[in-house]
Order: C-alpha cells, then structure tokens, then sequence
C-alpha cells in the first residue's frame, strides 16, 4: 500500500515537472517569436549606419575657391609673357628654325643653324622644370611608320601632300588636325567605346593627341606659381624683356635653357593603360620603350597662328620629340585635366586639344638634329684623337725645332 502511494506520488511529481518543462519550453518559444517580432528594426540600423558612414566624394577642384594657398591674385607669373610677334618667314633677316618637323630617324632639316645645338640631357640636369602642360589634335610632328599620312582615328588622318604640307584633318573640323598614330581598331571597343569626361573638353577615344610639356630655367621652379596658362607665362616668369634681349644675342642661351617634351598618345577607354601623373613631363619607361627613342633639334613654339609663311619668333627653343606613338587610357587625361584645374594659375584654356601646326617644309628645319645614337657616334669621335695622342708624341728628333720658336717670340716681342 505504501509502495503504491510512493509510486503514485512519483507519477505526480513527474506530471508536474512535464508540464512544468512544456510551460518553460512555451514560454522560452513565446519570448523568441516575441524578439524575431521586434527584430525588422534591428538589423537595419547597421545599414543604414554604413550609409551615414560612407565618406562622399571630395570635389577638390570647388575647394580650390576658398584655398588661402591657390588665390589667383598672389600668381607672380600672371603677364609674364612678353610680346614677340609672328612675322613673315621671308621677311625674317636671320630664318629662325620652326617646328614641328619630321622627327624621322634619320632626317636632318636644310635650315643652317652653325653651331647651335638642342639641349640633350634631360631638362632638369639644365635646371629646367615642367611650366605648362597642353596638346594637339593629330600630331605637329612627322615619324614615318609611327605617326603619319597611313595612320587612323574616328575622322581620318591627314594627308601628305606633294611637299608633305598638311590639310584639315576634315572637312568642317574646327581646328586643324594633324597626322595619326596606326594604333586605331574600329573592331577593339577600346578604341570605339565612349568615356564619360569629367574635366577635359571635346576630347574622344580612339583620337591621336600629341602632348607638349614646356620647360623653363627662369620659370618659378618648384613653387605654386610653377605652371601657367599661357606658357609663355611660366617660360618668361622671372625674365624681363631686357634680360631677355641680353641673352638672346647668343641663340645657345636660349636653347639650353627653354625646352618642351613631346609626345603622341591614341586615347583608348582601357584601364589598363591608366598613368597616374602626366602633369611633370614626358612619360620615360624603358620597358615599353616610353620616352626612350628621342629626336632632338632646336625649333620654335607651334600653333595654328604659324605655318610657312608665317614664322614664330620664340626660337631657337630646344625640342626633345618622341618618335613612337603610345596608348593612354582617357581617364589619364581626364586626371592630367584634373591636376590642371588645381593649380593656382587658371589652365581651363588648355583642357581641350589645339590645332596643330601645318608640317614644317625642310628649309625651315635646323640641320642640328640628333638622337642616341648620333651622340654616341660623336662621343666616340671625340675620344678617337686622344687615343691616337701617343703616336703624335712620338718625334723627339723634332723636339729642338719646337724648341726654337721661343727665341723667335722674344726677338719678336716688344715689352715695355
């Protein structure tokens, strides 16, 4: 009898902690259902706290309106430019050699210059900076099998005529175009595939541009003021008309000491061919042979204001040309316009392509041309003599008749 109530009390405990567990077990089920119910506004707080968080994109060129460091007011070089007319190439008492010629390997101009020589190292070793950065529809300059009459782009290239003078790249063209590189595939997206300009101007993929950097000694070299919109701000920038005319009685002044880099790019919509930084010059990469295969000569400024008749007179000016043509990615100008506009100077007037230049005709061209290998082959003749000095040295027996010519002088001189 009392195991049976024993085992009927263990029933009860047993029922009792049953129903116990399925209360707690409801209870804990209630309690979730309760929280996943409240739960929508919980995992949406991190969203939209990501949103808040994401920094917005800086309009660096706005800021520059309030920058204490980029007022227009404080540029030293603004009107730096001083005034040198074109003039009629006949007209001109001594010619000045012109460019933009046939950078050809192997071509040498007609026009004699004597002894003037372009400056052939680099610019910076003649304590030369980068003072302005603009470029060309088509190219000025002519490399044969590089950029030429056979090359291409969306509207053609120009011709070359009877005496390689150049035409309108084509018909309704607002500037001049000038010759192309041979880089262009209306098949390759690349070359086809619109880009989305953000800071340049009536610029298009697929088009040849040749890009020219000038370089001073006088421009104002490592600060703010370094680039300019004219050039011929930064060029003359710490140079008065009377120093100038000064230095210019000998030509060589002037070439050794201003100088402008060119090169020729076909703009492609391709990342892969992005350059950071085409604000200080002449891209030099050996390994894709950038900058490497260099034409130097001594010429003058370009534009569409000279042809050959009408002679620019801001020569002798070195120019250090490349002969190949290279791909640029369009946002590498889209930065290079960018940079620009950062600048304290104003150079909106250089974030479109000017015209180019009709090609030089050869009568106009220095006949100082060189490259690697004529400054190789002249190193090596100025070496030659003194490796044959020993021979010449080699006659003692004719030592006393050297030795005479003293006596001679003195019996000659009259000294007081």
């Amino acid at each position: 009898m009392a195991e049976k109530d024993n085992t009927a009390t263990l029933k009860a405990a047993v029922g009792v902690l049953g129903l116990s567990t399925v209360a707690l077990l409801a209870s804990t089920i209630g309690l979730a259902v309760k929280e996943n119910n409240a739960a929508p506004a919980s995992p949406a707080a991190p969203a939209e706290s990501a949103v808040a968080a994401a920094p917005s994109a800086t309009d660096f060129v706005a800021l520059k309106e309030t920058s204490i460091f980029l007022d227009y007011k404080d540029n030293v070089c603004a009107g730096a430019q001083l005034a040198v007319a074109n003039k009629l190439c006949a007209d001109l008492e001594v010619p000045t050699p012109q460019a933009g010629g046939n950078v050809t390997k192997g071509y040498v101009g007609d026009l004699d210059v004597g002894d003037l020589k372009p400056h052939t190292a680099s610019y910076f070793q003649g304590d030369m900076c980068p003072v302005n950065v603009h470029w060309h529809l088509g190219t000025e300059h002519y490399s044969y099998g590089q950029y030429d009459e056979n090359g291409n782009g969306p509207h053609g290239t120009a011709k070359r005529p009877e005496w390689a003078n150049r035409d309108l790249a084509a018909a309704g063209e607002k500037v001049r175009g000038g010759f192309h590189c041979h880089h262009y595939d209306e098949e390759d997206e690349k070359f086809t595939k619109p880009y989305d300009w953000k800071y340049c101007t009536n610029m298009e993929v697929g088009e040849t541009y040749e890009v020219h950097w000038p370089h001073s000694s006088v421009g104002d070299c490592g600060t703010v003021n370094q680039y300019q919109t004219p050039f011929y701000d930064g060029v003359f920038c710490n140079l008065s008309m009377e120093q100038f005319a000064a230095i210019a009685v000998d030509p060589q002044n002037i070439a050794s000491n201003v100088g402008v880099h060119g090169q020729v790019f076909t703009v492609v919509n391709d990342e892969s061919f992005f350059y950071p930084d085409m604000m200080r010059g002449m891209i030099v990469d050996k390994q894709r042979n950038m900058g490497t295969d260099i034409h130097y000569y001594t010429g003058s400024t370009t534009g569409t204001s000279r042809n050959n008749e009408m002679c620019s007179q801001y020569a002798p000016i070195t120019w250090q040309v490349d002969r190949q043509c290279h791909m640029i990615s369009a946002s590498s100008f889209d930065k290079l316009c960018q940079d620009m506009l950062l600048q304290r100077d104003d150079m909106k007037d250089d974030l479109y392509p000017h015209g180019s230049r009709e090609l030089v005709m050869d009568s106009l061209v220095a006949n100082n041309a060189a490259d690697a290998d004529s400054l190789a082959a002249a190193a090596a003749a100025e070496a030659a003599p003194a490796e044959e000095a020993p021979a010449a040295e080699a006659a003692p027996e004719e030592a006393p008749a050297a030795e005479a010519a003293p006596e001679v002088a003195r019996g000659g001189n009259l000294r007081a």
